[in-house]
């Protein structure tokens, strides 16, 4: 059974959804040509809002996704599965929801928006006071009463079913539960308006404050200074911390306060652990609490379009197999300056991770395009990028590290040979695609094998197996290749 309003009411539409903007764009743009000019037009206003709370959340992301900012600062260390994705796909669901009511809202009432000035010192004491006094508690109390029963099976339960805490975790709820949103977000807004303190600045403002802290909330990765806390101590009561939410959904029975502790407190549903955690947590950002990974991919970026299909730009993006698409046309500038600076200041960093049966495997990426790896006066610089990777994997205890594509081009280090030559004492062994190859191959051997019958012998990873199996005085019967692959028969002798 679904529970009523638990669905999104354009949950079957897909990217068509964003048609139902089509009337606030199209008031916008008769607005344009009837009269010649944008001013006061309430539709403008809430397109501009939406924009900007999609690109904050977007921001965030993009934060929460650079691992080599926020690696030593996560608090819970699993990945993001496709599934967690899957579900979070339509996390900007809440965002149309409330374009909606506020179109209704002007539409009943123009003069909302109009006649209001920028700013109002009145009215921003108004709307902290009516959020402090009304939309705290009352979220509290609502989210106590989702937690229990019938309403966290039909409806929470969605929220907590991500098992990694991320900024699009917060907008990841029913349609119920952002109706109930809806409300705590608006009485401050329209309560200070209808008191005469209405500003455009509390207008645009609070939304996105209240955005910016759900999604620190959500993030996974702790920002608050524990020394904030240290220098004004009552401040644990009126902001939480990522680790403070994180409880939450670890301890559901603890931590409902939107964003004040205080109600919590009050209330005596505080996790006792929550201060203590955000100091360890705090006290250990910047060491390297990570674990060693076992293996390590040392990739690059293939050309400034692709390099848009990392997980921190457009995560839902990033999920998908890569092809063009227009929209990344917008992009290209900004992802050309990017590429301009990693040129100039970056360093090997850390892109994704993933377990795969037990073991701790992680991508790194030397910050260089493909078209750079064929210019003479970049070669140096390339080498020394990977040198430095291969060493520091070293330090850590990596057991191996791969080279990818052209980090392994025989024109650039003979196939990472040079490096081996220059550090002969390397525990971690330097591998690529063409060793790890020839090694699956020789592992699927059987031991009792004598003869080999191998195609393709010329070629360099067929010379490698070659060699390697006359070390092992198994007999290799060398056939010249017609097409470029290579064929192994294995001949059994009861010897």
């Amino acid at each position: 059974m679904v529970g009523p309003l638990s669905a999104w009411p354009w949950e079957n539409l897909g990217i068509y959804k964003y048609l139902l903007y089509g009337p606030l764009l199209g008031k916008v743009l008769y607005t344009r040509t009837q009269e010649g000019s944008f001013k006061d037009d309430w539709c403008l206003h809430i397109l501009i809002i939406c924009i900007a709370r999609a690109v904050l959340h977007q921001l965030w992301n993009s934060f929460v996704n650079m691992l080599f900012l926020t690696r030593t600062r996560r608090i819970s260390r699993r990945g993001y599965d496709f599934k967690q994705i899957d579900k979070e796909w339509d996390w900007d669901n809440f965002i149309l929801l409330q374009a909606l009511i506020a179109s209704i809202s002007c539409y009943i009432y123009p003069p909302f928006i109009e006649n209001v000035p920028l700013w109002n010192t009145k009215g921003f004491i108004t709307i902290l006071t009516l959020h402090v006094g009304i939309s705290e508690p009352l979220y509290y109390w609502v989210h106590r009463c989702f937690h229990k029963g019938y309403l966290f099976t039909q409806y929470h339960s969605t929220h907590h079913s991500s098992p990694v805490l991320h900024p699009y975790t917060g907008a990841n709820a029913t349609f119920l539960e952002h109706l109930a949103l809806s409300t705590v977000i608006g009485i401050p807004i329209i309560g200070s308006h209808m008191m005469g303190y209405g500003s455009r600045s509390m207008i645009y403002g609070y939304p996105l404050v209240f955005d910016f802290l759900r999604c620190l909330g959500h993030s996974n990765v702790e920002v608050v200074p524990l020394q904030l806390f240290e220098t004004l101590p009552f401040l644990r009561y009126l902001l939480y911390t990522p680790t403070y939410h994180s409880l939450h959904h670890t301890d559901m029975g603890t931590n409902f306060c939107l964003f004040m502790p205080l109600f919590d407190a009050i209330w005596k549903t505080r996790n006792n652990k929550s201060w203590e955690l955000h100091k360890k947590l705090s006290s250990d950002a910047g060491k390297d609490r990570r674990t060693i990974p076992d293996f390590v991919f040392l990739a690059h970026v293939v050309d400034v379009s692709s390099s848009m299909h990392a997980p921190f730009v457009i995560r839902s993006f990033a999920s998908l197999p890569y092809q063009m698409r227009l929209f990344l046309l917008v992009g290209w500038p900004s992802a050309f300056i990017v590429m301009l600076m990693m040129w100039v200041w970056s360093k090997a960093f850390l892109v994704s991770f993933y377990n795969l049966r037990g073991r701790l495997h992680e991508t790194w990426s030397v910050p260089r395009f493909g078209f750079q790896y064929f210019l003479p006066f970049a070669k140096e610089g390339i080498n020394k990028h990977i040198e430095q990777a291969i060493l520091r994997a070293d330090r850590l205890g990596v057991k191996v590290i791969s080279l990818a594509a052209l980090n392994k081009n025989e024109a650039l280090n003979g196939g990472g040979t040079l490096f081996v030559n220059k550090h002969p004492n390397l525990r971690v062994r330097v591998v690529h695609g063409n060793t790890l190859t020839a090694a699956v191959i020789l592992n699927e051997i059987p031991e009792d094998v004598k003869e080999v019958f191998l195609t393709g012998a010329t070629s360099k990873l067929g010379r490698a197996i070659a060699l390697y199996l006359s070390q092992r005085r198994v007999r290799v019967l060398v056939s010249v290749p017609t097409l470029p692959i290579f064929f192994i028969k294995f001949s059994y002798f009861n010897i």
